[in-house]
Parts: C-alpha cells; structure tokens; sequence
C-alpha cells in the first residue's frame, strides 16, 4: 500500500500552520507553515511508518476513514 492508498485529512490552525494527516494510521501526522510543506512531510511520516510495518512483518492497516463533512 502507498500513501495514494489512504484518505489524508488537511486543515489549517489557529496560528496559520498546516497540518496534514492519515487517520487510518496512528502517528502519521505532519504540521508545517505551509499547506505543500505539510503535505510534503506528510510523506516522509508515512514512509518512516511503512518501514517499520515491513521490518515487523506487518501491513499496512487498511483506510477505512469516511468523509462525512466536507
């Protein structure tokens, strides 16, 4: 599974910085100044947390996040 694989949730804060994140996988979460720099950190996260899945022999738990406001 790829990032292209899950539902990403970005919004804005309070102090203007962006945040980007995977619900479906815990810790996978980015929070920059700029929306492209969320979403590019965004991607390293989930890399990093891909890695560990496949040294401990585990998938990727699958997207079951639904949009229900948007």
């Amino acid at each position: 599974m790829t990032l292209q694989d899950y539902k990403i949730v970005l919004y804005r804060q309070e102090d203007a910085s962006w945040v980007a994140e995977v619900p479906a996988l815990p810790g996978c979460y980015a929070l920059m100044a700029t929306r492209e720099e969320a979403l590019a950190e965004l991607t390293h996260v989930f890399d990093m947390i891909a890695e560990e899945y496949r040294q401990k022999g585990l998938p990727l738990p699958k997207d079951t996040t639904e949009i229900v406001h948007a």
